[in-house]
């Protein structure tokens, strides 16, 4: 237990430009919502299903951040800020992922299945990134702040916008706009044939 709460410290501080010491990082709520959330994990799986939806809840209350307790966490979950993240009951989150504040992991069905993303090893969710569905975003993905994803998202990709979409190398979605087509001056002239000089065109 503590060789992961160690881990979980030193993945903050080389990731969060602000963690000037490790005092300071243990302070850090998005630290606190995980290390509780493996606490109610563990307490859901044997069967306390009550004292776990406790724990998340009053986890929620002092941190802003709610983890359903059967949701599925790896190693090295960095949640940076913490306030407004939501994590739903059959998420699953891989090893080394980073969350900024107001992301949601969320479920598109009523029917217990498993209805919530499938995030793997190595990504970061920006601030305010909503993730829908049984959908998966790959390894080492890049899910922009504010984008809205239903799909699944390829490994390595950066994804922005609503829908989300992936973002190329030259910086765009492939959604803008065509450029326009250059135009050719002789077929707007008014003149008529050998104008200029001749008679206008009617």
């Amino acid at each position: 237990m503590f060789d992961r709460i160690r881990e979980d410290v030193r993945t903050a501080r080389e990731t969060d430009p602000a963690a000037t010491n490790t005092t300071e990082v243990l302070l850090y709520p998005g630290l606190h919502a995980v290390w509780c959330h493996r606490i109610a994990h563990t307490l859901s799986r044997r069967g306390h299903g009550f004292a776990a939806r406790l724990l998340s809840q009053l986890v929620r209350l002092f941190t802003g951040v709610e983890i359903h307790p059967g949701a599925t966490i790896g190693r090295r979950f960095f949640i940076d800020h913490g306030i407004g993240v939501v994590v739903g009951e059959t998420a699953e989150i891989g090893d080394g992922v980073t969350c900024y504040h107001g992301v949601t992991l969320g479920g598109d069905s009523p029917r217990p299945v498993k209805r919530h993303p499938t995030v793997e090893d190595d990504v970061t969710l920006g601030a305010n990134a909503t993730i829908i569905g049984d959908i998966t975003v790959g390894t080492g993905a890049t899910v922009g702040a504010g984008a809205v994803v239903t799909e699944d998202v390829p490994a390595g990709a950066t994804v922005v916008g609503n829908p989300a979409r992936p973002v190329g190398s030259d910086g765009t979605t492939g959604t803008e706009p065509a450029p326009p087509e250059p135009v050719d001056h002789e077929e707007l002239s008014v003149c008529g044939p050998g104008c200029p000089g001749g008679e206008p065109a009617d």
